[in-house]
């Protein structure tokens, strides 16, 4: 396949001008999108490989925009031709894990935890993370009523969405630096981590059958609209106040037998995140517009606003933190130590970055040989 070349001005233009107009509707369901939602293809557009389609899966998150706003906008499909995009959306990690081993999607964006638990659940033959995506945008919102400090959390009801997911696995390790107890299957213990889907958090919380959560955006967001405070962000906690917070994974099975899709693939990410970069307010409203479509309404701009401000939308998997990660779901109980190395396969990506005269990024010594 030959190199990529970076898009003219003209073009550029082009798709910025469209993109509006190219937001189509993907369903929002724990797995699948219906078929007759499935993006556009161009008339005459040549398949890639003679491939039909290719699966890809992400949540309905703001952390996961730059999959919002390149599938739903028509940015993935430019560069995938005739090779139809087929999406699925997730509440959280596991989930998307299983739909992957099973072949229901081929390539998808998901948090670290759960990547670094099916990478070592499969003895490392499951999939691959071949990007970075975002960092950031993730924080811990209480009810100020019932909780004015960091120790107050002690003894309250706290929601992640999913046992197991990258949030999940963050709380239970602040709650082991706390000095708490807490087992991490049950969530029961010095504070009860209660499991519960984003999209049913907001009325948890208003309901007063939890007290707070530790959350993505435009969760965390939607709970201070309600009358929550932010009480810690999670980048606060890590060096340079970045960490991983969305890789893009593939199985490896798709990898081998289709690599010039994946490379299409990586191709409409870096577009899209350089121009989510160039264009934050444009992206701002293109990503409102995609969760629009998913659940039927966009977020008010006291949601979307502070959410927006927090993530930051890169093509660095920022691999340094993943250890780091990987150590905090050990300590918390959910993994025995992993052995990481071979997670990462940056090939494919550096290859595009480099046609789009951009510097290489380094896989911290975790790539495939």
């Amino acid at each position: 396949m030959s190199a990529a070349r970076p898009l003219t001005a003209l073009r550029t233009i082009a798709v910025i001008a469209a993109l509006p107009l190219l937001l189509t509707a993907c369903g929002y369901g724990a797995d699948s999108a219906d078929d007759d939602k499935q993006t556009e293809v161009a008339a005459n557009a040549k398949k890639i490989d003679g491939l039909d389609e290719v699966k890809i899966g992400y949540f309905p998150n703001l952390t996961h925009a730059t999959a919002l706003v390149g599938v739903q906008g028509g940015l993935l499909q430019k560069e995938l031709g005739g090779t139809k995009i087929k999406p699925s959306t997730f509440n959280a990690g596991p989930s998307e894990i299983e739909a992957l081993n099973a072949g229901s999607i081929d390539i998808g964006w998901i948090g670290p935890s759960p990547a670094i638990n099916g990478y070592t659940k499969s003895n490392g033959k499951s999939l691959r993370i071949i990007s970075g995506s975002a960092s950031g945008g993730v924080k811990l919102v209480v009810n100020p009523d019932k909780i004015k400090s960091l120790d107050d959390v002690k003894g309250k009801k706290i929601a992640t969405p999913q046992l197991g997911n990258t949030q999940d696995v963050a709380f239970l390790n602040w709650i082991a630096e706390k000095g708490w107890k807490v087992d991490p299957q049950s969530g029961g213990g010095d504070v009860s981590v209660v499991r519960t889907d984003n999209k049913i958090t907001p009325d948890a919380y208003k309901s007063g059958s939890i007290d707070g959560a530790w959350v993505p955006e435009p969760t965390a967001s939607k709970l201070v609209a309600e009358g929550g405070k932010v009480l810690l962000d999670e980048a606060d906690l890590w060096p340079d106040k970045k960490f991983v917070i969305t890789n893009i994974i593939v199985s490896q099975k798709f990898l081998k037998e289709h690599p010039d899709v994946v490379e299409a693939v990586l191709r409409g990410s870096v577009k899209t995140n350089a121009w989510i970069n160039a264009n934050p307010e444009k992206a701002k409203a293109a990503a409102n517009e995609a969760l629009k479509e998913e659940s039927g309404k966009a977020l008010p701009a006291e949601v979307i606003d502070p959410a927006w401000k927090s993530i930051t939308f890169l093509d660095d998997p920022l691999a340094a933190t993943l250890n780091t990660e990987a150590e905090h779901a050990v300590k918390a109980g959910l993994l025995e130590k992993p052995d990481l190395k071979g997670i990462y396969d940056l090939a494919p990506l550096n290859k595009v970055l480099k046609a789009e005269v951009k510097d290489e990024i380094d896989d911290a010594g975790l790539g495939a040989e």
